[in-house]
């Protein structure tokens, strides 16, 4: 891996490339144009890391993975090595860039590819802070553009304002591996965090507990902390799956030499997302030679687990089954890991679904990681906080994800008023759902670019943690944190759980949330229908799929011919509930092909992925950017929904069967 060299001073040398609106603009860029800057000019909005780079060229982790950057592009067909021998130096995108996956991949892709400069109106926070780390610079000021495009000499420093002081500093130095090995030298000191005692929210309550005071890392923990604040927390728990970390790994060793991971005892690793890749992968990228590439992901991590001695999740006999994982990470660090109070980090965007157990948990990229597991802390920007209230109770045939799906698609959040923010859920109104479809809502937090979702944890979730994993109810409670009542949130939401109808989201976006209603007339066919992912594997979604498709059986009636219905198990042991429940019979006599626990067909790895662009999936996942669950269209619903629509072959609801 290349190293970023530091420099004071950024001039154009190369190309700028305009992702535009118009795909046919993009492909011409690609083919040898020039554009020049226009402010009429139209630009992409949301382009996903996905997009950036496709779940398959997650199999590098080196400078190989330049050569397929923006390879995912929806609409332009962008062709290998494109943007590498391109020439080019800055690219420039509209709103919301780098949403979807923490993958790390997709802004080192873009600085291997000879990108220098990314400029956007505005960035999500996973890929921002990626790109900060790694010395790749951002902007949201179209003036610097302009400066450069101009041939002036444009200071680092303008690509730091508005950065909280640690982010500034690590811009200036070049990446995150540059500032840390200063700070832990003492060459540099993170600024104090001097907020005086002030009521606060509930993530910047575990924020303030967990914050380190920089008198050699000896004391953790502040009387309070403030949106804004610019700190290094110690972490409770770290994770990563094979997916990253190779190249967490590899990071590690390039920025901090044959080092050992410290507190061995609270990092997991997890090899859940490419389980079940050998079922799907297309013979066009067996012929690229990534079957072998993608398997030795797993090797890297078994070997990492075994020199760090880490523990280690894994698939196939080493689980008992015949195939799949022990159980999607998300799912396990609920089942078998976090607690209330903690702070939680993994090298997943999904990571903050955890946050149900009343933890702040969210997702990192690689160097994040690579230094995490060095000094087992991780650098936080504290985040406002926004409070979306729940009253009422859900009408049946409503789920959590009906709720955020309506969430998603309403003002501020379609307009990006999330970005960043931790969301905290409270009210009555949550009281009355239980703990998975808690996390629903805590995973589903990061598709409005949120920070985190969180929620406090009550009798509920405590009851439900003595249930998994046998632990003392009272013992629980002492480590249970409660937001201040007088807290400050940036903006305070009252949701109606009763007000909430059935919702679906058209393909592209999980924002594209519309009333059922709407489409049902449009007789939207189906020929795919998957009930799984993280956020549709649960043991609260097995219920729904059965109740559903019991029904159908009742009337004798099942999937319909032509449409392949697939459920995966988020763990082992949610399929051993399913089995006990009687639902995997159910599952099987009413025609659904039952799989075995991973990431699966979300990430475009497992069965259920679509094969051609003509292909309608109704799906259950968190969210349907192009491409990442197959070339075919997404719509995303409950898996009420789900169920419903496997039956009668087009979308609809449950009511009308």
């Amino acid at each position: 891996m290349s190293s970023v060299e530091r420099s004071d001073w950024v001039t154009l040398g190369g190309r700028v490339l305009y992702l535009t609106a118009d795909p046919n603009q993009v492909a011409s860029q690609l083919a040898g144009e020039r554009l020049a800057y226009d402010p009429a000019r139209p630009l992409r909005d949301n382009i996903s890391t996905d997009e950036i780079t496709p779940g398959w060229v997650c199999y590098y982790y080196d400078e190989e993975i330049a050569r397929y950057c923006l390879m995912g592009l929806r609409g332009v067909g962008v062709e290998r090595d494109a943007v590498v021998s391109g020439g080019f130096e800055v690219v420039v995108s509209g709103a919301s860039k780098g949403c979807g996956s923490s993958r790390e991949s997709a802004p080192y892709a873009e600085r291997e590819a000879g990108i220098r400069v990314v400029v956007a109106r505005s960035f999500e926070k996973i890929y921002e802070q990626n790109a900060q780390n790694i010395g790749l610079l951002t902007t949201t000021d179209f003036a610097v553009l302009q400066r450069l495009e101009r041939g002036e000499r444009v200071p680092v420093r303008e690509f730091t304002r508005g950065l909280d002081p640690i982010s500034a500093a690590i811009v200036e130095r070049g990446g995150l591996f540059a500032y840390n090995q200063a700070r832990l030298t003492g060459t540099v000191t993170p600024p104090p965090i001097v907020t005086r005692p002030r009521p606060m929210t509930l993530s910047e309550k575990i924020l303030a507990s967990h914050a380190i005071v920089h008198d050699g890392g000896r004391s953790v923990g502040v009387p309070a902390v403030a949106p804004g604040d610019a700190l290094f927390a110690r972490c409770d728990v770290r994770f990563s799956h094979e997916y990253v970390t190779a190249m967490s790994e590899a990071l590690m060793r390039q920025g901090l030499g044959q080092v050992q991971v410290v507190g061995p005892e609270s990092v997991y690793l997890f090899r859940d997302h490419l389980a079940l890749l050998d079922q799907v992968m297309p013979e066009a990228h067996v012929r690229l030679g990534l079957h072998e590439q993608a398997r030795s992901l797993a090797v890297v991590q078994e070997r990492f687990a075994k020199r760090h001695g880490l523990t280690l999740w894994g698939e196939g006999s080493e689980c008992g089954q015949d195939d799949g994982a022990e159980a999607i990470c998300h799912n396990k660090i609920i089942e078998s890991v976090a607690l209330p109070g903690q702070l939680v980090i993994g090298t997943d965007s999904h990571t903050c679904m955890a946050g149900a157990l009343g933890c702040l948990a969210f997702g990192v990229g690689s160097t994040d990681m690579a230094n995490a597991w060095f000094t087992a802390d991780v650098r936080v920007k504290v985040p406002e906080s926004m409070r979306v209230e729940l009253v009422g109770r859900l009408l049946p045939g409503r789920s959590a994800k009906d709720l955020m799906l309506a969430l998603l698609a309403m003002e501020p959040f379609r307009r990006g008023g999330a970005i960043g923010k931790a969301i905290e859920f409270c009210g009555e109104g949550l009281r009355g759902l239980g703990l998975d479809e808690r996390a629903t809502l805590a995973n589903m937090s990061v598709e409005a670019g949120a920070f985190t979702g969180i929620m406090e944890a009550d009798d509920l979730v405590l009851s439900a943690l003595s249930e998994l994993r046998g632990l003392d109810p009272a013992e629980l409670v002492r480590s249970v944190v409660r937001a201040d009542e007088d807290a400050s949130y940036c903006e305070r939401i009252v949701i109606d759980l009763a007000a909430i109808e059935p919702m679906i989201a058209t393909p592209g976006d999980p924002r594209n949330g519309v009333p059922l209603r709407e489409i049902v007339g449009d007789a939207v066919r189906v020929d795919i229908a998957y009930g799984g992912s993280c956020t549709g594997g649960k043991r609260a979604d097995m219920d729904m799929y059965a109740e559903v498709l019991g029904r159908a059986l009742a009337k004798g009636q099942g999937v319909k011919a032509g449409v392949a219905m697939y459920i995966q198990f988020g763990s082992q042991l949610i399929r051993r509930y399913a089995e006990d429940m009687g639902y995997v019979e159910l599952f099987r006599r009413a025609g659904v092909t039952l799989v075995a626990p991973s990431c699966g067909a979300c990430i475009r790895a497992g069965p259920g992925v679509s094969t051609h662009a003509g292909q309608v999936t109704i799906s259950s996942v968190n969210r349907n950017y192009p491409g990442r669950s197959g070339p075919g269209q997404v719509y995303l619903a409950s898996p009420y929904v789900v169920a419903a629509s496997a039956v009668l072959g087009r979308i609809a609801h449950p009511d009308e069967l």
